[in-house]
């Protein structure tokens, strides 16, 4: 159990001590993942951006995830959601265009004008405050692999064990502090799991981009 993503971040951080020094970029989720990564990023004194990943949630059960899409117009389908449950096409791009508004708003506003890192041949650390489906790190793995890094890396304080085993092989290196057995959710094993807002992901980017 984690007292808050500030913790959990610092936490982590120390177990990617080893990349410290390396050519890396950290990359926060937002907007849980984004107060993690800035404690990884402060520790690593690398430079810090937020990867802009928004769920494609089933509209008549918003929380179950099937799919997800990512900068670069990434999209990433959760077969066996959409199979299950019959999820016609025009459904999944519906909701797919909705999202792709929202996150193009996300990447305007978060960044404030700054044009994001160069990412070809560094490490890239992919941070979230935590792993539940796999589908929205999914889409960020896929997305962040056409941009040419050298290595990605999955960094994650809490993560369900078949999620942080799935992404051994989709990832270069995957670090789960904790993959506890029965999961349930994230949010589960934090004291403090408030939402974190936009106006917190700006504020963290501008502290990254004065150091």
């Amino acid at each position: 159990m984690f007292r808050d993503r500030k913790e959990a971040g610092a936490m982590l951080a120390e177990q990617l001590q080893p990349f410290a020094g390396r050519n890396v970029v950290v990359l926060g989720l937002p907007r849980g993942g984004m107060p993690v990564a800035f404690e990884v990023a402060s520790a690593l004194r690398a430079p810090l951006d937020v990867f802009v990943v928004r769920k494609l949630g089933v509209p008549w059960q918003e929380e179950l995830a099937m799919g997800a899409i990512a900068s670069g117009g990434v999209r990433v389908l959760n077969e066996s959601v959409v199979t299950r449950l019959g999820i016609p096409p025009a459904t999944i791009n519906e909701v797919t265009e909705r999202e792709k508004q929202e996150l193009e708003r996300r990447e305007v506003a978060y960044r404030d004008g700054r044009t994001p890192p160069e990412i070809r041949g560094k490490i890239v650390i992919l941070v979230d405050d935590g792993l539940a489906t796999g589908s929205t790190m999914r889409a960020a793995v896929a997305a962040v692999r056409q941009l040419g890094p050298a290595r990605v890396v999955v960094a994650v304080p809490v993560g369900a064990r078949d999620a942080c085993a799935e992404f051994q092989a989709l990832a270069d290196e995957v670090v789960c502090l904790e993959e506890p057995e029965p999961f349930f959710a994230v949010g589960t094993w934090y004291d403090n799991f408030a939402q974190t807002t936009d106006d917190e992901v700006r504020e963290l980017l501008a502290r990254a981009a004065e150091k």
